[in-house]
């Protein structure tokens, strides 16, 4: 068995200015603090000698790779993106960039913002603009009825309120 894993798609090439900001407040921060930090502990960790059994400085290479890594990854993506800031001119339908409210059968609520692939964190209740549920509710308008198939079958929500920042 390989390891190779085929790259993952980038997914729709939209981000909202918060997660854009994120996205480049991280990149300052592993290109200009995390890299310098770790070049300098490499060039201690090599300065004590032989390399071949040293843990720190196999450990510093590892870590500059991996920045590396994701700082080409991030500067490529950034340039791809299309910030999308402004308020749709129909604000009574969802698009991205919108907090939607929904409702179960059940009649518990759940309020979801759709945003950009980069942004997802359901943590805060970011969804992505790829996800299933995301694109049933584009373009919907309030009390619409979304169907959306889950693992455990189909389910049902009721688009109960629209905002947008």
């Amino acid at each position: 068995m390989s390891r190779y894993r085929p790259p993952r798609s980038a997914g729709t090439p939209l981000i909202t200015p918060e997660g854009e900001a994120r996205l480049r407040a991280e990149l300052h921060e592993l290109w200009h603090v995390r890299r310098p930090q770790v070049t300098q502990a490499v060039s201690e960790a090599a300065a004590q000698g032989d390399r071949s059994e040293n843990a720190e400085y196999t450990y510093g290479k590892k870590m500059l790779r991996e920045i590396d890594s994701r700082v080409r990854f991030l500067t490529k993506r950034l340039e791809k993106l299309k910030v999308v800031g402004e308020r749709p001119a129909d604000l009574n339908k969802v698009y991205f960039g919108a907090w939607v409210t929904l409702e179960d059968e059940d009649g518990e609520q759940v309020r979801y913002r759709i945003v950009g692939p980069d942004e997802l964190d359901l943590k805060q209740n970011l969804i992505s603009i790829d996800a299933p549920l995301a694109r049933a509710l584009v373009g919907k308008e309030l009390d619409a009825e979304v169907r959306v198939p889950t693992p455990t079958g189909e389910k049902t929500w009721y688009l109960v309120a629209i905002d947008y920042p």
